[in-house]
């Protein structure tokens, strides 16, 4: 696999983090403190503090990454993951990372006090990075996250949504973490404005890719590979790329989504619809757009021997379906 070499690169960087990670959320209460432990033991692949770290290479002239770059990839982490909490709240999931959900584990008021938390050590964190753009630049994404949620479950079962409503809410939710970390990543390292824009599209796209990646996983992947229950996203009525297509084709899908899976059968009957459609095929190929206008935007990284990583994290991000 061609991304065993650019994790490679960045893999002492990563382990550091997985170690840091638990010790940064030293909350003095004991529940807390468990639940939060809980989440960051359960592991995960890492790929927005990994996109972070490449960047931050890519835009430093020596590769040797600074010590406030990886403590952004670190924070990002944990905005994820507070996120992440309030996400299974919403969703009423069961498992994620392949481990139990803190709110099944401990109840739905210790989780949203676990992810507030989390929120706020991200807070902290950031403000002693002492950059105030930067601050700035990532502050906005918890507003995102904010408004991602209230779109999706205003549209939730909603068979006219449109494509670009589905990759706005996707933005919110998932790419504007990436983007904003990319191009704070950016700003640490001083470089011009344009650069900076770049990045920010580098991590805007690879993000889009990501999350159209999960969300073909969710409709054919198992849960080990996708790290919680598959097809949760379609029971939810949560529309996606593959289902969004596949309505295109199919009237009897439509009739399904439009009357909720009110029959036992009906989700099976919704997952056989989508998987005998064009929607998994077309969703991947929306995917590799993304990925190569991500790639395109990184242009001025273009002669550095880092920037065939970048390249690779893309290939990576698609390799997840296989």
């Amino acid at each position: 696999m061609p991304s065993e070499f650019f994790f490679s690169t960045i893999n002492e960087d990563l382990n550091s983090l997985n170690y840091n990670l638990q010790n940064m959320v030293g909350a003095k209460h004991p529940i807390l403190h468990a639940s939060s432990e809980h989440l960051f033991s359960a592991g995960g692949k890492r790929i927005r503090p990994a996109i972070i770290l490449l960047v931050s290479q890519a835009t430093l002239n020596n590769y040797i990454i600074h010590t406030e770059h990886k403590r952004l990839a670190e924070i990002t982490e944990i905005i994820h993951t507070a996120s992440l909490v309030h996400d299974d709240i919403i969703d009423e999931g069961l498992t994620r990372r392949g481990v139990t959900t803190v709110h099944s584990i401990f109840s739905t008021k210790i989780a949203v006090l676990a992810g507030d938390f989390l929120f706020a050590q991200s807070s902290w964190y950031l403000a002693n990075l002492h950059n105030l753009e930067v601050v700035k630049t990532i502050s906005k994404v918890i507003i995102d996250f904010a408004e991602g949620e209230i779109r999706q479950g205003l549209i939730i079962f909603d068979s006219t949504m449109s494509m670009n409503q589905y990759v706005e809410k996707s933005f919110y939710k998932t790419a504007s973490l990436i983007a904003a970390s990319c191009k704070s990543a950016s700003i640490l390292s001083q470089v011009i404005l344009e650069q900076q824009n770049a990045c920010y599209l580098y991590g805007k796209h690879l993000g889009l890719a990501f999350q159209i990646i999960d969300d073909i996983l969710d409709i054919i992947g198992s849960i080990k590979s996708l790290g919680k229950p598959s097809s949760s996203d379609l029971k939810n009525g949560n529309l996606t790329a593959p289902i969004l297509f596949a309505l295109t084709e199919s009237q009897e899908l439509q009739n399904l989504i439009n009357k909720e899976f009110e029959d036992k059968e009906d989700i099976k009957c919704a997952i056989l619809l989508i998987y005998n459609s064009k929607g998994l095929q077309k969703a991947k190929d929306l995917a590799e757009e993304h990925i190569q206008i991500a790639i395109n935007s990184m242009q001025f990284a273009a002669d550095y021997k880092i920037y065939k990583n970048l390249v690779l994290m893309g290939q990576y991000i698609l390799e997840r379906l296989y």
